[in-house]
């Protein structure tokens, strides 16, 4: 659960810095720091709320029957599933443009004034603290109560997005970050197969989805389930050893279908070729 967790604080992170990095940097740069302050409510205002619905996720589901909290728990676990698949997709596109994208939101709400240049920031961190909290709070459902390894490691992937951040802005490091998303994006759809496959037995448990007896395959005999490397295999991929059907065909369907269309070149717009001008007064083209 540690590098999983650590894995996917730091990219959800590392995209709320850029977020902010971004509007900040545009700011600084046109001499608008009168503005900055307004940025920082909005985003400042996002983290809270997102730490809010976490807890309220993680604490307000412990006195709900079991039945009940498989469902939620599954149900948050498939969500968190298709949060991190379109956000591997979004930001495999959207990384040539993200900075011009925002910067242009900015601008716009520089003239509308400053509610707008808030609501920019919230936006822009608010959907990453979303993601964020569906997250954790799939993740913790899926390492058990009382274990905080979780936690510990999401501790870790924001404290590193947000050093990082910090040192972007400042200049210190520079980051390929295609390749960066590229392989996050690898790693996070093997740990959204785990989260996949985990959420359906919650859902099995739950007994709203059909199968739990039906296993694919047993391996207990091989792999001890409290051995160190049955934990490591559980904490990266959320592999157990005796495993449905139900979500042996999710895995396998999930990782073909969506490593395929995340692996395949990404399209570039054909530039427009410039209009033809006269050459001479009078001439036409």
């Amino acid at each position: 659960m540690l590098v999983s967790n650590a894995l996917i604080g730091l990219r959800e992170g590392l995209e709320a810095a850029l977020v902010v990095v971004i509007l900040v940097a545009f700011l600084v740069k046109t001499d608008r720091r009168w503005a900055l302050r307004y940025v920082w409510v909005g985003v400042v205002t996002a983290v809270v709320l997102s730490a809010g619905l976490a807890a309220a996720l993680t604490f307000g589901t412990r006195q709900l029957s079991f039945e009940t909290q498989e469902l939620i728990g599954g149900s948050a676990s498939i969500l968190a599933v298709g949060f991190v698949t379109a956000m591997v997709f979004w930001m495999r596109s959207a990384a040539r443009t993200i900075s011009g994208e925002l910067k242009g939101r900015l601008d716009k709400a520089l003239d509308l004034g400053p509610l707008a240049v808030a609501l920019v920031g919230f936006l822009g961190v608010g959907r990453e603290g979303l993601e964020t909290a569906i997250f954790f709070y799939a993740t913790t459902e899926a390492a058990g109560a009382g274990n905080n390894t979780p936690l510990l490691g999401w501790l870790l992937g924001l404290g590193a997005a947000i050093v990082l951040g910090w040192l972007i802005y400042r200049g210190a490091v520079q980051i390929n970050l295609g390749s960066f998303f590229r392989w996050t994006g690898i790693a996070l759809v093997l740990v959204a197969a785990g989260i996949l496959a985990y959420g359906i037995h919650d859902l099995q448990e739950a007994q709203f989805l059909p199968g739990l007896q039906t296993l694919a395959f047993d391996v207990s005999g091989v792999i001890a389930p409290d051995s160190w490397y049955a934990t490591l295999l559980k904490g990266i991929f959320n592999f157990t050893p005796a495993t449905t059907v139900l979500q042996a065909v999710a895995w396998t369907a999930y990782v073909v279908v969506v490593l395929t269309l995340f692996l395949r070149p990404v399209k570039v717009p054909a530039a427009r070729p410039a209009p033809l001008t006269p050459s001479h007064p009078g001439e036409t083209a």
